[in-house]
């Protein structure tokens, strides 16, 4: 009966931790630098998983910049993000994990793919491609599961105890306020730049001709991702009109396009 006592407890740990889900948890630490990658937030992934993981809900934070009391007192009040690289030759491959403090596994995601030539914009797709993941896990946070009730290991508790009703009290979620970056500087738009269609977005010529600006689909309307060849960033329409958004000396840049389709 001893071991059977033990083995109950045993069920009753595990059951316990196979309750953790990503609505346990407020807060994800995102790292300045992914394990495959040579630089910091090369190809901007590091600030795009940020992007995605605070627009699920999650209020994120990396290693260099101020954390709240909560996460400095306890980091296993927080998600460690990782992304992960299968390496491959024509096909870029990435997946996204959500680990706890001990690091195991919370959340993983499918294997997100792009076959883009061009570096950046393989790799953004492909993170993306792998974020949708999260479209199918609905979230708000519910706080840590604990423990609430103590088994008793004696052989007569186990035989003859019967089950006491348990009153379960739902939390209210909480849901993070996501404040957007503030634009340091806008740049009027040059002139008008002419839109010609290639295979996964387009590239926007001048009048010379040349391509000022190429530009990748994703999943939202309205929204691609952009290189002019010295920065990476997004083009979207802003209270009707287009413009590039980029990071520059980390500060934001917001520089208004015309655009003919």
């Amino acid at each position: 009966m001893k071991g059977y006592a033990l083995l109950l407890l045993f069920f009753v740990s595990f059951s316990a931790y196979a309750q953790q889900t990503i609505n346990n948890y407020k807060y994800v630490m995102v790292p300045e630098r992914f394990s495959f990658s040579k630089e910091d937030n090369q190809y901007n992934l590091n600030s795009v998983a940020q992007s995605l993981l605070e627009e699920k809900g999650f209020s994120v934070y990396s290693d260099k910049t101020a954390i709240p009391k909560e996460i400095a007192d306890n980091r296993c009040n927080a998600l460690v993000a990782e992304i992960t690289q299968k390496k491959n030759l024509f096909v870029t491959n990435l997946t996204l994990i959500l680990k706890d403090c001990q690091g195991n596994i919370v959340f993983k995601s499918k294997e997100g793919k792009s076959r883009e030539k061009e570096f950046a914009a393989s790799y953004n797709l492909a993170l993306r491609d792998a974020f949708t993941s999260l479209n199918d896990v609905p979230y708000s946070y519910t706080g840590p599961v604990r423990a609430t009730a103590a088994v008793d290991s004696t052989p007569a508790a186990i035989t003859t105890a019967a089950a006491t009703p348990v009153t379960v009290t739902t939390a209210t979620p909480v849901y993070p306020v996501t404040v957007p970056a503030a634009v340091t500087d806008t740049k009027q738009a040059a002139g008008t730049l002419y839109a010609q269609a290639t295979a996964n977005g387009y590239q926007l010529i001048d009048t010379s001709p040349k391509i000022v600006l190429t530009l990748f689909k994703t999943s939202a309307q309205d929204y691609f991702i952009a290189n002019n060849g010295a920065a990476h960033g997004i083009v979207l329409k802003v209270n009707g009109e287009w413009q590039f958004e980029y990071y520059k000396d980390n500060k934001l840049v917001a520089e208004k396009l015309q655009i003919k389709f």
